[in-house]
């Protein structure tokens, strides 16, 4: 790449990737992390279910949000470098791939929101509308991977 970042663009790209690898695994375990405590919260096991609120507030704190916010900033970056705010043509694999992590952040946010709303003992999903909500992350990063890959527009 030619682009402002010069020789430091694979070093970025490198980057970036793995903390999607981090944001992905946290946005993987999360989801995972409220069947368990909404579960807890069900049976009535008030110990289990503080548990997991530790569990969720320390997967949130040193590996998800963390990894979001590394990867917008070296995703923004990868793609002023590519381009994207001149209008440089070929880049609507990129618009889209950006319009998919704006619904993966969204859905980082909800999954937060929610762990919250469960620490307090307000669940207001059953656990099977839980369980399909768990595959959005990989929907989005099945979608994104193909977007990066194949670049089809």
């Amino acid at each position: 790449m030619t682009g402002f970042l010069g020789a430091a663009y694979d070093w970025m790209k490198a980057a970036h990737l793995i903390f999607v690898i981090f944001w992905m695994a946290g946005l993987f375990m999360l989801p995972r992390y409220l069947v368990y405590h909404q579960e807890a919260l069900a049976a009535g096991n008030a110990a289990e279910a503080a548990n997991w609120v530790e569990r969720e507030g320390k997967i949130r704190s040193i590996i998800l949000t963390p990894a979001m916010i590394v990867v917008w900033v070296l995703g923004i970056a990868l793609a002023l470098n590519l381009g994207i705010a001149d209008g440089a043509p070929g880049l609507g694999w990129l618009h889209l791939k950006l319009v998919l992590v704006v619904i993966l952040s969204g859905y980082h946010g909800w999954a937060v929101g929610y762990a919250k709303k469960l620490a307090r003992g307000a669940p207001t999903l059953t656990g099977k509308q839980l369980r399909m909500l768990n595959e959005v992350p990989a929907l989005a990063v099945t979608l994104i991977v193909v977007l990066v890959i194949v670049k089809p527009f």
